[in-house]
């Protein structure tokens, strides 16, 4: 029998290439919000075309409320920092 090779994946993060301010990040969870509720209620309704929309759009909120958290701590971070 031939050996198995296993072969290990690196995962490769993605960084930021826009840098967005806390409002903005907010603003945009707003819009994603309302878009998923929207999106939610015509898959309901059985008007939805591809139901994979509804997948993204929870991923795209998962990733802004991230990216909110980590300019939170950012900023509290730069506060203690200063004083």
């Amino acid at each position: 029998m031939a050996a198995k090779e296993t072969t290990t994946k690196k995962t490769v993060s993605k960084k930021a290439t826009e840098v967005k301010t806390l409002a903005e990040l907010q603003e945009e969870l707003v819009k994603l919000h309302a878009d998923n509720l929207e999106s939610r209620k015509s898959h309901k309704q059985g008007e939805l075309v591809n139901p994979h929309v509804l997948t993204v759009q929870r991923k795209a909120i998962a990733r802004i409320h991230t990216a909110i958290a980590a300019a939170i701590k950012a900023e509290t971070s730069t506060l203690k920092e200063e004083k």
